[in-house]
């Protein structure tokens, strides 16, 4: 059996950690990873300390098939971090699956990461040059053993460091001057959690407050599952400590000009998630009017692909005058679908999850919107799904610009080869998804929208997937590596990771 590779781009992870005296933190974070389940469904995992030692329990699936009462209530202690997957280095296997938990000379250490390490293939040779074993394919595992080390085996000037009076402190800022790239972390020591956001800023981390204690969550809606009240977010290069004292903030390395992953914006974070005070809702409503002014389009009904570019089709409706209707029936039932990898069901794949509404769809001219197109095969049959369903014509109008890069910053976006938009002309794609127009968002109407959403937004982002810009330098072998991991995860018995399988818990 073999999986169908999802048309979507997929975030990395969601990540959450909490300080909550008196309680079982445990509880909380299964209900905050629960509300983070879109960011990761490939694994689950939660670390707890209770100020002598540390508990583990990690698995594949979703949260709630990875946990029941009965480990939860193994999980002991005030102090817990928690983690959704979505693999984006290292194969889908538990031995990848988060918080990782090792023992260190300060004690208990565990980590839970959203995000991807640019270079991480010489950290990973600069940790096995000094003889530390690696179990994972996983650059979080990275991350976890630089922690581990004595920052003085890293040769930084001492001034890089810094001195916290607080020794995770040293060593967390160690790490963010070794390890460029797009990470938000939670740690577990045995007496405190720490939250990190990368000097960039790629990532989202933002913090609560609770009746008693405080949490940290990749995005508000965890925050408010469990009754905490959104204080702010971490700013880029921020380091938080939560412990019996409070929250005490330091500062990494002084931080670039941010560049928050504009994705987020447009699919990834929950649309009832609060971000510069207005929700994503409101920022992909925005996107949707203003891909109506960009490209009206000679049309009858408007139909979102649902369920992640329902708002950006109603912000086209209300902008076009064009009424709003579910054409497209989602089973949302069908999670990850295995099925046999030959042509027809490969085509008969985005029949599984969703059904045109004929009675609505016969003779109308429809504007089907939709948030991206990647490698384009998932919109070329839902074109074909609504002509099936008796639309006149269809017209696809995206509301973000042609992807024409890959990510190397924690999403997984396919590569250069599988790009539709780097390969071909806009043109040519309207012809390959069989559409009678074609249209994307420009760069700057893109921009323009979601500062007009967000009055507070600070307007500095990761546009690379559009522009090709990238914050950070890659390394040369970036590109080629890109290519040949895509071609080794195709073969599901072939592990990225140079290690052998492993059964049971990582």
């Amino acid at each position: 059996m073999m999986e169908i590779r999802s048309d979507r781009p997929q975030e990395a992870c969601g990540v959450f950690g909490i300080y909550t005296p008196g309680r079982e933190a445990a509880r909380l974070a299964f209900l905050a990873l629960c509300a983070l389940q879109h960011r990761g469904q490939e694994s689950a995992g939660i670390a707890t300390s209770d100020g002598w030692a540390a508990y583990l329990h990690k698995g594949m699936g979703l949260v709630a098939q990875v946990f029941d009462q009965g480990i939860l209530a193994q999980l002991r202690g005030p102090f817990a971090i928690g983690h959704t997957r979505y693999s984006t280095t290292g194969v889908s296997h538990v031995r990848n699956a988060q918080p990782f938990l090792i023992e260190t000379i300060l004690g208990p250490l565990g980590i839970a990461h959203n995000g991807n390490l640019v270079h991480a293939s010489l950290l990973r040779r600069r940790l096995l040059e000094r003889g530390v074993g690696l179990s994972s394919g996983s650059d979080s595992e990275l991350i976890l053993q630089i922690l581990a080390s004595p920052p003085e085996a890293w040769e930084l000037p001492s001034e890089l460091r810094g001195s916290s009076g607080d020794p995770w402190i040293e060593r967390i800022r160690t790490l963010m001057h070794l390890a460029p790239g797009a990470y938000s972390l939670v740690i577990l020591t045995r007496e405190a959690i720490y939250a990190v956001r990368d000097p960039f800023g790629f990532r989202p981390l933002c913090l609560g407050e609770l009746e008693h204690g405080y949490a940290v969550a990749s995005e508000s809606c965890a925050l408010r599952l469990i009754g905490a009240r959104l204080l702010r977010e971490l700013e880029p290069g921020e380091i938080l400590r939560l412990d019996p004292h409070g929250v005490a903030v330091f500062q990494g390395p002084v931080p670039p000009s941010p560049a928050f992953c504009i994705f987020e914006y447009i699919y990834f974070m929950r649309p009832d998630s609060i971000r510069e005070d207005g929700t994503i809702y409101a920022a992909r409503m925005a996107l949707g009017r203003q891909l109506a002014r960009e490209a009206p389009a000679p049309a009858d009904l408007v139909v979102g692909v649902p369920d992640s570019a329902t708002p950006h089709a109603i912000g086209y409706s209300l902008e076009s005058g064009i009424p709003f209707v579910e054409g497209l029936i989602k089973n949302r039932y069908i999670g990850r679908t295995f099925i046999q990898p030959d042509d027809h069901t490969r085509q008969q794949s985005v029949h599984l999850k969703y059904s045109p509404l004929s009675e609505i769809l016969r003779g109308r001219r429809v504007v089907l919107v939709d948030d991206s197109i990647v490698r384009g095969h998932t919109t070329r049959q839902l074109v074909q799904l609504l002509r099936e369903g008796g639309a006149a014509e269809v017209h696809v109008r995206i509301a973000s610009p042609p992807i024409r890069h890959p990510c190397f910053m924690g999403i997984d976006m396919a590569t250069y080869a599988e790009l539709i938009a780097h390969r071909r002309s806009e043109e040519a794609i309207c012809r390959f998804l069989q559409a009678d127009s074609l249209a994307y968002l420009s760069l700057p109407g893109m921009l323009s929208a979601i500062r007009e959403a967000l009055p507070a937004s600070k307007g500095s982002y990761c546009t690379a997937c559009f522009s090709g810009d990238y914050p950070l330098p890659l390394p040369e072998e970036q590109n080629g590596l890109q290519e040949v991991k895509a071609a080794f995860e195709r073969i599901r018995n072939v592990s990225w990771s140079p290690l052998p399988e492993i059964s049971g818990q990582g």
